[in-house]
């Protein structure tokens, strides 16, 4: 068997052959009149008609009988057979296509619709040309790219041998594009705010940190879909508005985590909470029908249900009664204990952290959907304070799977109590919590100017890997990888 290095040698020497016969292996331009799948679609009206077209695509399998050649042609929209037959096209063509031309070229061909004696639907080729010379063998085309590395790497091969993962993506870009619809359609406009700030806000995350020439500045690439700069829009006068976006989050990776991915938020104004769980159910429930035709899910062990009334789940509460925990009088020790007890790894000493990775702990076993609620103030630095509650705030998060996969709250608006929790988090940053949040004063400013009662949401990627049963970084189409050696 020759190895690669051969198989590209000797796929030099055709690319020179060509050359010496005046055709030009890498042409600007095709004259394809028309994609597979809609020769396919008329291909009855064709037969027997003598009316040509021009095809195009990558040949994805090559056969040679004496004076005879089949060739299977994808262009990403229909697969058809090549039927080139030596006495009926230009000898010198025929030759050269069955010397010169290889599995993972792209050909432009020129011919009629044709049956063979086997009732195979068929391309009779009359004449053809080379769009672009594959210097490089495909892999075999039923056993695709096995090694997971090479895979993500070599992303372009694994797309296209595998069909399946092409249809995820086509789901993906269906899943957004409904979002998107869904929100249009309930009135939001599409917004876009920065993806470089001065200030990272709008989660608790660590971000990356990069350098501004002109401004001379150190800036951070966003980690939330502009939630503080919705919210100015809101100030502004603006009721309903999203964005659809990329964050960026230097931490680690998991089924669940990458540091690259996209996020959904909306702000609505003159609405709590509340309102907000509502929207989202609902919107949740339109994303599983028009892009998967049902609600019902199985996923990383569990099975979930969009359709119906979603059961609402108290987070001081449930903790207490799967720990006998109280996170809001329990003294440190007992949190640290308790963690040491359930066998929990967790990053951080402060009792942010701790409560924190005791609920992660605890949601693992709920499948949901569920609304999680009445999250603690020290967990939630920018959610209103429950005035029934003084301790938790007006939050909900979406529980499925075990997983967070939405997160909205009533926005705090006022100004003095906004700069209170943003001076905590600050205290947090200096005793070394990479993952507090880093305060923004000017934001502190623009509530002082007044900005109406507002809830706002967001929901990212996780939730399409969790319904197409994927981790999260299947579904990227090209993954970050480290460089090779």
């Amino acid at each position: 068997m020759a190895s690669l290095e051969e198989i590209r040698t000797e796929r030099l020497k055709k690319l020179e052959a060509l050359k010496e016969k005046g055709i030009n292996p890498y042409p600007a331009k095709s004259n394809r009149k028309e994609s597979v799948g809609r020769f396919l679609g008329r291909f009855e009206k064709l037969l027997g008609s003598g009316e040509e077209t021009i095809l195009a695509g990558r040949l994805i399998s090559k056969r040679s009988f004496g004076g005879l050649i089949f060739a299977n042609l994808d262009d990403g929209h229909g697969v058809i057979q090549l039927y080139l037959k030596k006495d009926e096209m230009e000898e010198e063509l025929f030759n050269l296509f069955s010397d010169n031309i290889d599995v993972g070229d792209f050909i432009e061909s020129t011919g009629t619709a044709y049956k063979t004696k086997k009732g195979e639907k068929s391309f009779l080729v009359k004449k053809w040309t080379i769009l672009s010379k594959s210097l490089r063998s495909l892999p075999e085309k039923w056993h695709g790219l096995q090694d997971p590395e090479a895979r993500h790497r070599q992303r372009y091969l694994d797309l296209l041998l595998n069909p399946e993962l092409r249809k995820m993506f086509e789901l993906k870009e269906k899943f957004w594009g409904t979002t998107r619809k869904f929100l249009k359609d309930e009135g939001f406009l599409e917004v876009e705010t920065p993806t470089l700030e001065i200030t990272t806000g709008g989660a608790e995350a660590k971000p990356f940190k990069t350098h501004h020439d002109d401004f001379d500045i150190d800036v951070f690439l966003r980690i939330s879909v502009g939630e503080l700069w919705q919210k100015r829009l809101m100030a502004a006068g603006f009721e309903k508005t999203f964005e659809i976006g990329r964050v960026y989050r230097n931490e680690g990776s998991s089924s669940e985590h990458l540091q690259e991915f996209t996020n959904m938020e909306f702000y609505l104004a003159y609405a709590d909470y509340k309102d907000g769980m509502k929207l989202a159910r609902k919107m949740y429930q339109e994303i599983a029908r028009k892009v998967f035709g049902r609600t019902k899910f199985e996923t990383r062990g569990h099975s979930f249900d969009l359709d119906g009334d979603w059961p609402v789940i108290h987070y001081v509460e449930e903790i207490e009664d799967k720990t006998g925990i109280n996170v809001l009088e329990a003294p440190k020790a007992d949190l640290e204990a308790k963690l040491e007890e359930l066998g929990v790894v967790y990053d951080g000493e402060n009792r942010e952290r701790l409560i924190d990775s005791l609920w992660k702990h605890i949601r693992k076993s709920i499948s949901g959907p569920a609304f999680l609620v009445n999250h603690p103030k020290l967990v939630s630095p920018l959610a209103k304070e429950d005035p029934l509650r003084p301790e938790t705030v007006e939050r909900f998060q979406i529980i499925i799977a075990g997983s967070e996969v939405g997160n909205g709250y009533s926005e705090l608006n006022n100004p003095i109590e906004q700069k209170t929790r943003f001076d905590l988090q600050n205290e947090l940053l200096k005793k070394g919590d990479s993952l507090a949040m880093v305060p923004d004063h000017e934001f502190v400013e623009m509530l002082e100017y007044a900005m109406p009662p507002t809830c706002g949401f967001g929901f990212g990627e996780r939730l399409f890997a969790f319904m197409v049963d994927k981790p999260i970084r299947e579904t990227q189409m090209f993954p970050l990888m480290k460089p090779r050696d």
